[in-house]
């Protein structure tokens, strides 16, 4: 653990040095759990937009996007269920006068038993080459103690949950031995529920303002849009409205860098089908976005399913892809059945028919709904842990590389003269701006030309192109790789055509 935590604060370092992420309003302080996209950071954010809005939209005949406004009618967040339910179980720490989430205590204590079962598992893998009956027995017999102690715990969780018994959630941690992470004591407070949306008024004067709220997520404002996109597109049932935009929260607790912000982005996709069929289209969509996932990191055992045993109000299925971070296994997408619940709601406080005429049914009815919602800082996250790492190469040095897929890559290309003279300058200028037709690219003349090389691995840039003097003898370059660092000649004519194919390579999940 505490590797990974010196590991993770690299990673949040190099975020800042390089220009990636900065803490929101530093120079008066910071703000907490607010930040910055630098000049970098802003690129691959967009490039990871613009890679699930053309996976979603663009590659889907029936889904379609929508923009909706950040600031929506109050009663919206009441048809919800927000205004009533949107609360997160808060529990303080007496001593230390530290707040934390009730829920996540239980859930890191689940989660250290969880370690414990797989440092058995991985024991037991090492010991059985030579297989000893007792050992098997013994160790079989820890790991169904604790996935037993894991069900109970789970269990009494999501009764207390559902039933909103705030005190026997604060009894369970208590019973458990669960400890303020600062003051190492168990002096907790009642446990409290925690509305966790911004409210603020609209209105021209204080007197007369109506209280609004900032929105808790995008999927409100498809909902509510449902008719108009449906009739002036002509959709046909099953399709789909898809949306990135801004929400809110006002969390208890923001940790982990941009992990969990109050002020962050989301991609949402919600999927309208006929009732009845919605668990079929559940099964559809938990594949295809896993299948998305693994085209970002090539890694099948950095990504698990964690299906819901306490479902939401509106669901009937739920399931979360979690993405293994230096802090654990967490959240980056869920996936949900919503059955008619929105739809429904909406209906009813608003008075007017959300319904949709199946002409092959001959019948209207209110459509079901399955849900994908991912976290655009989380996936963000997810490509900078996965690609930082640090080189020890075979001449004895060192270089810190980001390995970030190519088709992600803020600069898809670094264009750098060998030397500031001879016309090497211009001649690379002349490449640059052929270039920056199709990609994003950056000029680089300053230092030696193995410092540049080191700048472009730390900020992920996929290929450099070396002016020299051969270029101007046969109107060759260097193009040297960042992931094997290996250089080779190459026509000026084929840069872009090998790019392109490098990039399209970037994609591919073996």
């Amino acid at each position: 653990m505490a590797n990974n935590e010196e590991f993770f604060k690299k990673v949040v370092a190099h975020a800042k040095e390089y220009g990636f992420v900065f803490p929101s309003s530093e120079i008066y302080d910071g703000m907490s759990a607010v930040y910055d996209y630098g000049q970098l950071g802003v690129e691959l954010k967009n490039n990871i937009k613009q890679y699930w809005w053309k996976s979603m939209v663009q590659m889907h005949e029936n889904i379609v996007g929508l923009d909706s406004a950040i600031f929506m009618h109050p009663t919206i967040w009441k048809a919800s269920g927000h205004v009533d339910a949107f609360n997160d179980p808060m529990i303080d720490n007496k001593d230390s006068k530290k707040r934390y989430r009730a829920d996540v205590l239980i859930e890191d204590y689940v989660q250290k038993i969880e370690d414990k079962i797989n440092k058995e598992v991985e024991k037991a893998s090492k010991r059985f080459e030579n297989f000893d009956e007792t050992l098997y027995r013994q160790t079989n017999a820890r790991v169904v103690e604790y996935q037993t102690k894991i069900n109970s715990i789970n269990e009494r969780y999501v009764k207390a949950m559902t039933n909103n018994d705030l005190a026997d959630i604060k009894n369970l941690i208590l019973e458990l031995g669960i400890v303020c992470p600062i003051s190492g004591t168990k002096n907790w407070t009642d446990v409290r529920q925690f509305n966790l949306m911004f409210s603020t008024q609209m209105g021209s004067t204080a007197e007369g303002a109506d209280v609004v709220y900032l929105r808790p997520e995008t999927a409100q404002g498809i909902f509510v849009n449902f008719l108009n996109v449906q009739k002036s597109g002509r959709m046909k049932i099953p399709f789909g409205i898809a949306q990135i935009g801004k929400a809110f929260r006002n969390e208890i607790i923001a940790r982990q860098f941009i992990f969990r912000m109050r002020e962050f982005e989301q991609m949402e996709m919600q999927f309208f089908v006929r009732p009845g069929e919605e668990l079929k289209w559940f099964a559809y969509w938990k594949e295809e976005r896993m299948k998305w996932h693994r085209t970002i990191c090539h890694n099948e055992k950095k990504y698990r399913f964690h299906d819901h045993e306490k479902l939401a109000h509106y669901a009937n299925a739920a399931t979360d892809i979690e993405f293994e971070f230096p802090f654990g296994f967490k959240e980056l997408e869920g996936i949900h059945s919503r059955t008619d619940f929105d739809l429904s709601a909406h209906q009813k406080y608003s008075g007017k028919k959300l319904q949709y005429f199946d002409p092959e049914l001959g019948e209207s009815y209110v459509p079901y709904v399955v849900e994908t919602s991912v976290g655009l800082d989380r996936i963000f996250l997810s490509v900078l842990t996965n690609a930082y790492e640090e080189e020890k190469l075979e001449d004895g040095s060192e270089r810190v590389v980001l390995n970030i897929p190519a088709f992600l890559a803020p600069y898809k290309v670094a264009v750098l003269p060998l030397v500031k003279k001879d016309g090497m300058p211009e001649k690379a200028r002349e490449i640059l701006a052929d270039l920056q037709e199709n990609y994003q690219c950056q000029y680089d003349e300053k230092d030696a030309i193995g410092r540049r090389y080191r700048r472009q691995d730390a900020i992920g840039t996929p290929f450099c192109v070396t002016v020299d003097n051969q270029t101007f003898e046969d109107n060759t370059v260097t193009l040297r790789d960042r992931a094997t660092m290996q250089q080779v000649r190459i026509d000026i004519k084929d840069i872009a055509s090998h790019v392109d194919q490098k990039i399209k390579e970037s994609k591919q999940f073996k």
